[in-house]
């Protein structure tokens, strides 16, 4: 009993002293540590999820903060009826990735005038797109947009118009913010200015297929600087904002002067609030001041240049109804806008050059009645008057009235009317018939049918 006692230890100890009962140990201690080093990992992952987690709740809350800052006016102001192509903001994750959408437009057209020889009798032919457009089957304008938040301070859009004739110009591309707080909000880059109602509305929301005389003549269509812009809302019941750009001043009635720093400035306030339960109303004065160096054009074959200041006033009104404030089933709109511009200067043509005053003025007024969810029928008159012009060349006896024809006296008018059917938001179809009298002793019967098709998701339009 004692021998085998003794060869029992002895052998525990041969066994003890032998590799397997070394490797036995470190299988052990890696067991350990392996649990340890999962526990680790474990742990690390469910840190960086609830950081993830925590930055992701942060994004949203300052993309909802900045988006509130964005549309403050728009909830001050009375609800507008739906744009035809409106659709919600991103937000969240989606907030940073650019929506992009396309907006397709063309117009047949039917005129009784040749439109080579359209003009705007009395005024300076204006640069940029003017007249009733071309006849016959035409493309028109596409507008394809890209925006986004860039980051929690800024955002971006770009919108580049791809003309019928097919090129591709840049309507509007610039940054703005988003969270400076205060109702204050920047802009920089190249913008629709907010002088007057209809300027700061891209071509496919209008509510008729052509922009009013004025906006042809004081504008060249529309007034799209290349600036900055600072918009400020007041922390009113009634909506309240007020706003100022500086620009480079290249844009007509201006022109490009190559000169360092801000060649044009703009200043505007509009004003709004609710009348009972089912109208709203809006009013803005704005006012536009800058310069033309050798601002040229030519009047019938002859070459003429004009130089000096030039100034623009708007004063514009709009009232909307709708039955207990829905405008699904019915609206009806109610806008108009007056128009001065005073210009002073030198006037060259045929190798001479003498001095040059006007003050000249226009305006429109429309009503569209939306009757059922689907159509609409709408009613516009504008008018311009071409004022008081003194020409030095014409009053020294150094020219005759032949060398500027298009500048004779005259008061053009015109009155147009149209239907239109969508189908949803983001479909129109529209029939608009115009009597146009631009010229003396010429009435152009004007019928245009129109489309307009929205692609992708589109921002909410101005009120």
């Amino acid at each position: 009993m004692l021998k085998n006692t003794a060869l029992t230890a002895a052998m525990a100890a041969a066994f003890a002293a032998s590799p397997f009962a070394h490797a036995a140990e470190p299988a052990a201690n890696e067991k350990e540590l392996a649990a340890i080093r999962a526990q680790i990992k474990e742990m690390k992952d469910s840190y960086e999820a609830r950081l993830q987690a925590l930055e992701q709740r942060l994004q949203e809350a300052q993309a909802a903060v900045a988006q509130a800052q964005n549309v403050a006016a728009a909830a001050q102001a009375p609800a507008a009826p739906a744009a035809p192509v409106a659709a919600p903001a991103a937000s969240g994750d989606n907030a940073f990735n650019p929506a992009i959408s396309l907006v397709l437009g063309g117009t047949l057209s039917n005129l009784s005038k040749d439109p080579g020889a359209w003009r705007l009798q009395g005024f300076v032919p204006p640069e940029g797109e003017i007249g009733p457009g071309a006849r016959s089957f035409n493309l028109g304008e596409s507008e394809m947009t890209i925006s986004a938040n860039i980051d929690p301070s800024f955002a971006g859009q770009a919108t580049f118009a791809i003309t019928g004739e097919n090129e591709i110009e840049v309507e509007e591309a610039y940054i703005r913010t988003r969270a400076l707080g205060n109702g204050l909000n920047i802009k920089a880059g190249r913008f629709m200015s907010g002088i007057g109602y209809l300027n700061s509305q891209h071509a496919h929301t209008w509510d008729f297929v052509d922009a009013p005389y004025a906006y042809q003549a004081f504008f060249g269509g529309q007034y799209k600087p290349d600036g900055i812009q600072a918009r400020w809302l007041a922390p009113t019941d009634t909506f309240l904002e007020l706003g100022a750009e500086l620009a480079s001043g290249r844009n007509f009635p201006g022109n490009d002067r190559n000169k360092n720093g801000a060649g044009a400035a703009t200043v505007f306030a509009h004003a709004g609030g609710d009348i009972g339960s089912s109208s709203s109303w809006r009013a803005g004065l704005s006012y536009l001041r800058t310069r033309a160096g050798e601002r040229g054009y030519e009047d019938e074959g002859i070459p003429a240049a004009f130089s000096g200041r030039s100034q623009v006033v708007v004063a514009d009104g709009v009232w909307k109804w709708a039955p207990n404030g829905n405008p699904t089933q019915q609206n009806f709109k109610l806008q108009g806008e007056w128009m001065q511009r005073r210009e002073s200067g030198r006037l060259a043509a045929l190798d001479e050059e003498g001095g040059y005053r006007s003050r000249q003025s226009g305006w429109y007024l429309q009503g569209v009645y939306q009757f059922t969810p689907n159509w609409r029928a709408g009613l516009r008159h504008d008018r311009l008057s071409s004022g008081s012009t003194r020409i030095g060349l014409l009053d020294d006896g150094v020219l005759t009235p032949d060398a500027f024809p298009s500048l004779v006296a005259y008061n053009p008018r015109r009155t147009s009317v149209m239907v239109d059917y969508s189908p949803s938001e983001f479909s129109r179809l529209r029939l608009q018939i115009g009597r146009d009298q631009s010229r003396p002793d010429v009435k152009d019967k004007q019928v245009y049918l129109q489309y307009i098709m929205s692609l992708g998701a589109h921002a909410a339009h101005n009120f």
